[in-house]
């Protein structure tokens, strides 16, 4: 598929007639939310097998074949080229679809946030699934685990498009996740039983196929005691045959600092578990100044670190499926941003009449507006082309594979571009 930018003075059916496709497949496949006004910097992905290329001034077709990696005679053939030494300024070139490569691909779910409708967004991307994370199943105190209400229906929804359920193991408590809940938990050897005893009885009763710990805020102090547990949990569930992931926070180093940081293990982790989520995202977040969610350069960053010390065939790296909209001025610990979807932001944009720019250095989109009480927004979101700069640093360090923070944000274009992109493994 291709990516169009829009310009000024495009409509859907200019970009239709240019590609030559059908305007209301195109509005549909990225189920556009504007289709009567566009906004300039909105992405299109254009629903067709390869991409098309224009040719500019000075251009020569010998570069064309390099630029997309396709043999100059490739494209003589399958453009009916009969002067390859002399091609007209403006002439539309086919370019065929390059071999795609094949991944494992996970989306967490979180009932609190879909609701009743689960099932239905289960549905409608599992088909790109390898892995459905559950989350979350809360430890308690007393050894028992608080559970994702009725996840039933969402265990049989991934089943039915032969995606592998995952069962989320959280240190959540009172609304968040707490490093005494953690201490406690690694500190009591009884406890530990008692919860991975609980958590298979679930699974085995349930059906789900995997069980991953998403521990968070461990501290320095619980990083060995982490690793034990983990040693622990691998005997257990590999009697079942079941997968075993972590989900960590993003490092660029192992001596960085901090108690989100200390306590995840990644040369550890790396040994001990099948794969592990590690969380790229959350740079640009609701309680700091605007931002990318997940820039480019630091994910990149995060995996080059978590590739020197840990298989490449365990690495997961993670995407967000939102945006944050930010009130201007940012102050700290002052107004928070606003979680809105891909499809949120280019309603808003259009609303306002606002411009979307793109940051090349950490490849993701913004723009700036002005409510009707005349306050400043600036917005930063995900959109075609920061997802394909995620896809292409996927394909580039040759990983496992990806996953999603977290269902229930409309973002079609992503669900196209996985499609066009890769090939997602099935494991059950």
């Amino acid at each position: 598929m291709q990516i169009h930018v829009v310009q000024p003075g495009d409509t859907l059916w200019r970009i239709s007639q240019a590609y030559g496709v059908n305007l209301n497949e195109l509005v549909s496949s990225n189920e556009i939310p504007n289709p009567d006004r566009l906004v300039v910097g909105q992405t299109i992905v254009i629903p067709i097998l390869g991409s098309y290329h224009w040719v500019t001034r000075g251009e020569t077709l010998s570069q064309i074949s390099e630029r997309y990696g396709v043999s100059l005679e490739e494209l003589v053939r399958i453009n009916q080229i009969s002067n390859p030494q002399n091609i007209p300024v403006g002439l539309r070139l086919y370019i065929p679809q390059k071999s795609r490569p094949a991944v494992d691909v996970s989306a967490y779910i979180d009932p609190k946030i879909t609701g009743a409708q689960s099932t239905e967004v289960i549905d409608q991307v599992a088909e790109h699934l390898t892995f459905l994370t559950v989350f979350q199943y809360s430890i308690n105190r007393d050894g028992t685990l608080d559970p994702v209400p009725n996840d039933q229906p969402l265990i049989n929804a991934a089943y039915a498009h032969r995606t592998v359920p995952l069962m989320v193991v959280t240190n959540f408590e009172e609304g968040t996740f707490t490093t005494e809940l953690a201490t406690a938990f690694f500190t009591d050897e009884n406890l530990q039983d008692q919860i991975l005893d609980e958590a298979i009885r679930i699974m085995i009763e349930k059906g789900y196929l995997g069980l991953d710990f998403d521990i968070e805020y461990v501290g320095s102090q619980n990083r060995e005691r982490y690793n034990q547990f983990l040693r622990k949990a691998r005997r257990r569930v590999k009697e079942h045959n079941f997968f075993l992931s972590t989900a960590l926070a993003p490092k660029l180093s192992g001596e960085q600092q901090g108690v989100l940081y200390e306590g995840h293990d990644y040369p550890a982790h790396g040994r001990i578990v099948d794969f592990i989520f590690f969380m790229t995202y959350e740079w640009g977040w609701s309680g700091g100044p605007p931002m990318a969610v997940s820039p480019i350069n630091q994910v990149r960053g995060v995996l080059e670190y978590a590739l020197s010390v840990v298989p490449r065939n365990k690495v997961m790296m993670g995407i967000p499926l939102y945006g944050y909209d930010w009130t201007l001025p940012y102050e700290p610990g002052g107004r928070r941003a606003r979680s809105i979807s891909p499809q949120q932001a280019i309603e808003l944009a259009a609303r306002y009449n606002a411009a979307i720019q793109y940051d090349t250095e950490s490849q993701a989109p913004f723009f700036t507006y002005t409510d009707e009480q005349n306050r400043r927004h600036e917005v930063w979101f995900e959109d075609a082309r920061s997802i394909q700069a995620k896809f292409n640093l996927v394909k580039e360090l040759g990983i496992r594979g990806f996953f999603y923070w977290v269902l229930g944000r409309s973002f079609p274009q992503n669900w196209l571009l996985v499609q066009d992109n890769f090939v997602v493994r099935k494991r059950v």
